[in-house]
């Protein structure tokens, strides 16, 4: 109203205060009356609230050359229990709590909570309601590792339900929070009221140039070939969780012993600060099963029970519809007994003799459930490309356990993104695991990412991830999806095991194979002092065994060593030193199994081009790549619709993707006539004819530029009329022979078509990129073999000996500027210089050679070809544009394999092995004692000495880095040696410029 009434009466704010009605004595005009104001009393003075004093309790020691602090009090002093950890400026905050009641339930609900908020690193989520969403992989993993040590050790029978919290405060992003988080939240039970035996000490140990690091940072663990997270009590291990670099057992084994005593060291802070803050232990009822009800329950089922397990013919099913029919026959008996008591814990009961009838068995027979030994392994099933349309694919079976495996390759740009607080901010190789309901016969719902699933998934993938090539020599982002068939045991390990052959099925040039294995344990312990007096170790378990046993230790790695590892345990621990003799048995079944996979597949499999990807990088400007995008990514999706293939952009670099090669040369030709490429001399180009002119053809290409096809260059035959031969819109391979004397481009037809009557093709269609330009192109195996088969190496030589032979000096011609110009500027000036009168003058041009001279530039050298990968030939980068083929006659020796050999052997050809011809037969003889690629002519005789032995012929050592090539006779094979010397002439050169010489014998 206040405002109202200033808007409407704009002299009112400018009264002097002691014309006011309040300086007068009024009071102010309310519902139409005025009165004096009476006299206000002083307000009294302003309460002030009281200072809150925060009893806070604190304890600070050093692991590691590291100050590592547990605080308690000053945040969330209603929890149960509360810590937050300190290392460095990472601070880590774990609360406990217990529901309140008896609990009626035969298990321990706990359930844990890892979360990691985008506050701590000061970002803003990036998601569109700027909140963080569902748990993320990481968070879900970082709550199994805090899980997984703290639920032994609540004591039996303790079925209340129990919640732990773990978030992340503060990051620097220097250290992992997930071990910080499993400690914090181990002294937090430590200063709850519930009972619980610990407290643990939970420690990560690395591993750099042989030296073991404890709590290494993230760019340490980036290094290093050990990623070890251990957890223990004083004297007894909980779990273990382990990502290596086929690290040896005898070096893990190291690891672990010096894990241990530097994970204790957490364990006295924790008892001090227990012993200043920490809260009285409640009493909870605990749901135990009385002697009473085990001893009855026991005398009805025992018997028929062991029957059961004795008998090794039982399936899995038919085991269990065997125990739970005598499951039913004891409860009828209870019923008859009107034995409530009895009946209300009964599944339990009856689980417990079942468990301690397996048990008995295994350590004084060493029998198993199935009838096998303590160490065997089940029969073993292998089938690699059981789908041959997938990228790659394969079963595995191990007993009654099966898994299939898929493998699929995407673009770098199909790389995971993550956001976590620390670590890589994407993933490019990805497993997936799923755990179908109908794998064990049962009915449920799919909803959501699985804490099991998730679990499983990421120790299969990190047991691949140590045998996958560099990412700089295998840039596809690959995806394993593993779907479990049917389950009786350690899934996760049969899906290492498929995954590595799906993978080589798909043509990945992996080092060699990964297996696991899982063990268990079955251990009597002594009642009165709590420790193993007898045990037994466990070779590839199964589902029941893990059930009923005391440890399910999962052991991944090729021969050379261990990749992954993950241990839980149901006991309150288990000493280290059974711990390391379980390596060894492991070892032994993990060879077995590899055995049967090595006899499957050994090898990256061949891949025929209709199911190979391809993957090509390319570098552009970036106008360039404006003009390929087009307004708003238009003309991009336009190619990626009408080609299936996907593209992704970045500063100067075009990536494409594509199903298989006859896309990738769709795509690649469509944007060669988009954006063109730097012209080279020689190189083969598809264009579409623009307009015809009575003396030549204009034609569109490389990306809207203009080349004249004379009439001269049309046919190897006279051509009286252009439209006899081409027609306006045709596309044609042509190839660039130069520029005329006024800069246009000048095109070649005939130089793309054989030579009438001539024995060699010397070209196939294909655009020739720029060197600078060419596309590295990443092909499956099968491809590889195919190139080598038919394909030869480009020499620069060759492009060398084309510009001697036109007399042009190569250095100046192939950097010189080619201009273009319309075709009406052409007509004008061919017309007024009346170039048609001369047709043939355009062969004495720039550029202008011999059709059986056809030659590529070579490309730059290729350095990722020095990876142990690239040697053996395994996804090797190729330029599948220039793909100019010489087609050799029958019998006639393959020079290209053997120029592939000498590379091999590191040795590189001399710029200079093409020559110009002499044809004459009455030359000279010369005879040089240091020859050169110049003097070398048709009838030069030298010494030469053999350096390699073929099977048709000899590549022979001609003297200044030049390489020679002698036929064996036709009457067969001579006897030679590596390093004698023969007497040669040069007799004529390849279509390629390789010397051919024959053997002097009038010495």
């Amino acid at each position: 109203m206040a405002s109202m009434a200033r808007r409407a009466h704009p002299l009112l704010s400018n009264i002097p205060h002691f014309l006011t009605w309040r300086s007068l004595g009024f009071r102010t005009i309310c519902c139409g009356r005025l009165g004096f104001a009476t006299q206000s009393q002083p307000d009294p003075d302003p309460v002030v609230a009281g200072t809150k004093v925060l009893e806070t309790f604190r304890e600070e020691f050093e692991i590691g050359s590291r100050l590592i602090s547990f605080e308690t009090g000053k945040i969330a002093r209603f929890a149960n229990g509360s810590v937050v950890m300190g290392m460095d400026e990472t601070k880590v905050l774990s609360t406990v709590a217990s529901a309140k009641g008896d609990a009626v339930r035969d298990f321990l609900p706990l359930t844990v909570d890892y979360q990691e908020k985008q506050f701590a690193q000061g970002v803003i989520p990036n998601t569109f309601m700027r909140r963080e969403g569902a748990p993320k992989e990481r968070e879900l993993l970082c709550g199994r590792i805090i899980d997984r040590p703290i639920r032994p050790l609540f004591p039996a029978g303790f079925y209340h339900e129990v919640q732990v919290m773990a978030s992340v405060l503060s990051s620097d992003g220097t250290q992992d929070p997930d071990v910080m988080a499993a400690n914090a939240t181990s002294a937090a039970l430590m200063l709850s009221d519930i009972p619980w035996g610990g407290p643990i000490g939970v420690i990560r140990i690395g591993r750099i140039s042989g030296k073991f690091i404890v709590n290494p940072t993230m760019d340490e663990l980036s290094l290093s070939d050990l990623n070890l997270i251990y957890a223990c009590t004083k004297d007894k291990t909980l779990m273990i969780d382990v990502q290596a670099r086929e690290i040896s057992e005898k070096d893990l084994e190291a690891g672990l012993r010096l894990a241990h005593p530097e994970a204790v060291k957490y364990l006295e802070p924790q008892i001090r600060l227990a012993a200043k803050a920490g809260k009285c232990k409640k009493e909870y009822k605990l749901s135990l099963i009385s002697d009473r009800t085990l001893e009855k329950v026991g005398n009805l089922a025992e018997a028929p029970i062991e029957s059961v397990f004795t008998d090794p013919s039982y399936g899995k099913f038919e085991r269990g519809e065997a125990l739970d029919k005598i499951t039913q026959d004891v409860r009828r008996s209870l019923e008859e007994e009107c034995d409530e008591e009895s009946l209300k814990v009964l599944p339990k009961t009856v689980d417990t003799v079942r468990k301690k009838v397996v048990r008995k068995r295994i350590i004084n027979e060493g029998f198993r459930v199935d009838g096998r030994q303590l160490d065997e392994v089940r029969p073993v099933y292998c089938e690699a490309g059981s789908f041959p349309i997938l990228h790659g694919s394969s079963i595995f079976n191990r007993g009654d356990t099966q898994v299939l495996c898929t493998v699929t390759l995407g673009a770098p740009g199909d790389a995971q993104r993550l956001e976590s607080l620390v670590g890589p901010p994407t993933k490019r190789f990805m497993l997936h695991y799923s755990f179908p309901p109908f794998s064990i016969n049962e009915v449920g719902k799919r909803v959501g990412l699985n804490r099991r699933e998730v679990g499983h998934g990421t120790l299969a993938e990190k047991a691949l991830l140590a045998i996958l090539p560099p990412e700089d020599d295998f840039p596809y982002t690959v995806r394993v999806n593993s779907e479990v068939m049917a389950s009786d045991g350690s899934t996760s390990m049969a899906t290492v095991c498929g995954g590595s052959m799906a993978l080589m099925d798909a043509g990945i040039p992996l080092r060699e194979h990964v297996a696991g294995v899982s063990v268990g344990l079955v251990s009597e312990v002594d009642p009165t002092t709590g420790m193993i007096k007898d045990y037994r170790i466990l070779t590839d378990i199964l589902g029941l065994e893990d059930h009923l046993g005391d440890m399910d230790f999962k052991i991944a790695g090729t021969r050379n060593g261990v990749t992954a590892i993950q241990l839980d345990i149901k006991p309150a621990g288990i000493p280290l030193d059974i711990i390391c003799e379980c390596l060894e048995p492991a070892y032994k079944g993990r060879l077995q199994i590899l055995d049967h996979m090595e006899r499957e597949i050994n090898a990256p499999r061949t891949q025929n081009e209709r199911n190979s990807p391809r993957l090509a990088t390319l570098k552009f400007s970036n106008d360039a790549l404006r003009r390929l995008i087009g307004p708003l990514g238009a003309l991009k999706r336009k190619i990626e619709e009408e080609t299936g293939a996907r593209m992704s952009v970045s500063d100067g670099t075009l990536t494409i993707v594509a199903k298989n090669q006859a896309v990738m040369e769709k795509v690649l030709e469509k944007v060669d006539f988009i954006v063109g490429r730097e012209i080279e001399i020689g190189g083969i180009y598809k264009g579409v004819v623009s307009s015809i002119k009575e003396y030549g053809a204009f034609v569109e290409f490389n990306g809207g530029q203009q080349g004249l096809l004379h009439i001269s260059e049309l046919s190897h035959e006279p051509v009286s009329r252009i439209s006899d031969v081409v027609s306006v819109g045709q596309q044609l391979s042509l190839m660039c022979i130069g520029q005329d004397v006024r800069g246009n481009i000048k095109l070649s037809l005939k130089a793309t078509s054989p030579r009438p009557g001539a024995n060699t093709n010397n070209v196939v269609e294909g655009s020739v990129p720029s060197v600078k330009e060419e596309p590295n192109i990443w092909a499956s195996v099968g491809d590889v073999s195919n190139e080598q088969e038919n394909q030869t190496s480009p020499l620069e030589e060759l492009s060398r000996s084309k510009f001697e032979l036109s007399g042009v000096n190569p250095s100046t011609s192939s950097i010189s500027p080619i201009l273009i110009r319309s075709a009406a500027e052409c007509d004008e000036e061919e017309k007024s210089a009346d170039l048609s009168q001369n047709p043939k003058s355009a062969t004495s041009n720039v550029g202008a050679s011999k059709s059986n001279c056809k030659s590529k530039k070579s490309p730059p050298e290729d350095h990722a070809n020095e990876s142990p990968f690239s040697n053996s030939g395994l996804f090797p980068t190729k330029n599948v544009k220039k793909s100019k083929r010489v087609l050799q006659k029958e019998g006639e020796i393959d020079f290209n394999s053997i120029l592939r050999s000498l590379d091999a052997d590191g040795n590189k050809h001399n710029s200079s092995h093409t020559h110009t011809v002499n044809g004459s037969t009455d030359q000279e003889d010369e005879v040089e004692t240091s020859i050169t690629a110049k003097k070398l002519k048709i009838g030069t005789k030298v010494t030469a000495k053999v350096y390699q032995i073929r099977a048709r012929g000899l590549v022979l050592d001609l003297g200044g880095g030049l390489r020679g090539m002698y036929r064996f006779e036709t009457d067969g094979k001579e006897d030679f040696e590596v390093g004698d010397e023969l007497r040669v002439e040069c007799s004529s050169f390849s279509s390629k410029g390789i010397p051919v010489v024959s053997l002097v014998h009038d010495q």
